[in-house]
């Protein structure tokens, strides 16, 4: 399979779905390294253990992989003999722990997934490893009881501690060093112990300064009566620090010895991440496994595209049977890309061992190859027109494909003139066939219908189109092409009966009615006034242009003695200045003669009226209480005189 299959397919995509049920970094880069394998029985294995994950799933609460880590790094560090630090070795004892648990569940689980627990066996018990690093760690650091010279050392280290501090507080308890003393408390400065006093008096302390604070008042002074305890408390420190690396160095080297063990165990575990992370996506997304086979028969029983959300309409299809090549046709945006896509994705979600969004009764064939040309692929730097960009790529696929090849193209030979692109169409589709190819070609070429319905090895199919309400349906339905509707869309939208009747002529005949239009349909030049003198004379129903908008007016109401018009524009009445405007046509040359322009905008003032209104203009709330006014006064006279 070449990248451009995968990425016109959307494989990766696919992947970024699954990788969000891996519990580890280590299963998502397992996922990302699935390709589309061409052994049928390779396939059939990796499927099973789908089977199997979707059972013990089905089964379980819970899948014990918390303690999958990426140990690369610290398998790293141990092959380049650098000793692990506490955390380091958590994580080592974090992991094998979860090794044994794994290795429990799945031996328990073997009922429901024997093929799949029976992987558990791989995994090697190492406790004592783990055993050795909790008597060794506790709470991220060396156990004193790690060793007996470390728990002496560590006896010796508290009891010098002990001490400096005893004759500490009677430094700080003595009422003679009272006033020396800035602060009553016992304090460290490189990890010796001090007594903060006021900078003043640091000549009357017998000492060591150790620090200064930052203000410069007080001194930190080890007094001279510790010094010994001191320098006692430095060597034993060192000595603890020596004897925790001894138990870091021991762990490590552990582990370094079972490090073919571990490394094994990490792929067993990573490869139960990727696994059931496929088995939880194939159970979210009511996924099958399908049959297999490897002689071009693809079957699909309302399948979906994996990445298209939504109601989605299922698609049934069926090609490598009763037929080997396939022409999809139909209106634009009807579905026929996506059919395309949705085969193509669904064989290579079988071939990388993912279950597909179909049901029972779902047939995938395995191929060697799979070429799609789908898209735009239009070349700028190359200077290849979209044409010859398909072109390109289509010789690229007939060098490279042979009888267990699956050849997907979509609108193939379009982009160039018709009767040239249906006949290159039905020859690119002849070397196909006749290289033993799987193909499915969409077009809007009638020849290529015709060519279909009269090979034997060839079938029509059409995306169904609702021609009530214009809507695609998304179905296909094979046996049956369907035209692209265009003249029947094109009538609903409003073109002119008159024009539908010349496409059908041209359609069936050829027959081009060739006449020239009357030369008073024709604009004329006009001198331009570069003096902007031109006057204006604007009468009602008069079509104006607006300079500002760069579109037309109608005017409603003559200039003013303010040099504004107001004219009917998108269904509103503006004022604009006549310089702001250029005359267009007259009303006398746009209508006939004792035509009422009044009904022009009748409506116009009704939509204005009730947005005054809804506004709470006055001018119009007036109006409206004058006509209310008026009525009453008429009514009661009516009834006075009645």
């Amino acid at each position: 399979m070449n990248n451009t299959t995968l990425e016109k397919l959307q494989l990766n995509d696919l992947k970024e779905l699954i990788k969000v049920y891996c519990v580890s970094s280590l299963g998502k880069e397992l996922i990302d390294k699935l390709t589309p394998k061409k052994n049928i029985n390779s396939i059939n294995t990796i499927l099973n253990e789908n089977k199997d994950a979707r059972n013990i799933l089905n089964n379980s609460t819970h899948i014990p992989l918390e303690g999958v880590f990426n140990l690369n790094p610290l398998i790293n560090k141990l092959e380049k003999g650098i000793t692990l630090n506490t955390e380091d070795l958590m994580k080592i004892e974090a992991f094998l722990r979860g090794c044994n648990k794994i290795k429990i569940f799945m031996k328990n689980m073997s009922f429901y997934g024997e093929t799949l627990s029976s992987y558990a066996l791989n995994i090697t018990d190492l406790s004592f490893i783990s055993e050795e690093i909790n008597h060794c760690i506790k709470s991220n650091k060396i156990n004193t009881n790690a060793s007996s010279q470390l728990k002496k050392i560590r006896k010796s280290i508290e009891a010098c501690e002990d001490k400096i501090k005893e004759k500490l507080n009677k430094f700080l308890t003595s009422s003679s060093n009272k006033k020396y003393i800035q602060e009553f408390l016992i304090s460290k400065r490189d990890d010796r112990y001090v007594i903060p006093i006021k900078s003043t008096y640091k000549n009357y302390v017998n000492g060591t300064i150790l620090d200064i604070s930052a203000k410069g008042g007080t001194v930190f002074i080890e007094p001279d009566n510790i010094s010994k305890f001191s320098t006692q408390l430095i060597s034993l420190k060192s000595e603890e620090a020596i004897e925790e690396y001894k138990i870091l160095s021991y762990l490590t080297e552990l582990i370094f010895e079972n490090i073919n063990e571990i490394k094994i165990n990490l792929e067993v575990i990573s490869t139960y991440d990727m696994i059931f992370a496929k088995a939880k996506y194939s159970l979210n997304n009511n996924c099958i496994t399908p049959d297999l086979n490897n002689h071009g028969y693809i079957k699909l029983v309302k399948a979906k595209h994996p990445l298209l959300k939504g109601d989605i309409v299922p698609l049934d299809f069926e090609i490598g049977e009763k037929y080997r090549n396939l022409i999809i046709t139909g209106p634009n945006a009807g579905g026929k890309t996506v059919t395309l896509k949705t085969v193509g994705i669904l064989v290579l979600m079988t071939q990388c061992g993912i279950d597909i969004p179909a049901e029972k009764g779902t047939s995938i064939s395995i191929f060697e190859n799979i070429f799609v040309d789908i898209g735009d692929d239009q070349s700028i730097e190359n200077a290849l027109s979209t044409f010859s960009s398909h072109i390109k790529n289509i010789a690229s696929i007939i060098n490279k494909s042979n009888k267990s090849t699956l050849v997907l193209l979509d609108e193939i030979g379009s982009g160039t003139e018709p009767n040239e692109g249906a006949a290159l169409a039905i020859a690119i589709l002849e070397e196909l066939y006749e290289m033993g190819c799987i193909t499915i070609a969409s077009t809007h070429y009638s020849e290529l219908k015709k060519y279909a319905t009269i090979h034997p090895d060839f079938e029509n199919a059409g995306m169904m189109f609702d021609k009530d309400t214009l809507e695609p349906l998304y179905k296909l339905t094979i046996g049956h092409s369907q035209n692209s509707n265009t003249l029947f869309i094109s009538k609903k939208m409003g073109i002119k009966d008159k024009v539908l009747k010349k496409a059908v002529n041209y359609i069936n005949n050829k027959d081009y009615e060739i006449k020239l239009i009357d030369n008073n349909k024709i604009r004329t030049e006009t001198p331009i006034n570069n003096k902007h003198t031109t006057t204006f004379d604007y009468s009602v129903g008069d079509k104006i242009k607006l300079l500002d908008k760069d579109d037309y007016a109608i005017v409603y109401s003559p200039i003013d003695k303010f040099n504004n018009v107001q004219v009917l524009y998108n269904n509103e009445f503006i004022t604009v200045n006549v310089k702001r405007t250029e005359p267009y046509l007259k009303a006398k040359d746009l209508y006939p003669e004792g035509y009422d322009l009044n009904t022009l905008f009748t409506s116009f003032k009704e939509i204005k009226l009730n947005k005054d209104i809804a506004r709470c203009s006055k001018k119009a709330l007036k109006k409206i209480q004058k006509e209310i006014k008026e009525k009453n006064n008429k009514w009661l006279k009516n009834e006075v005189v009645g």
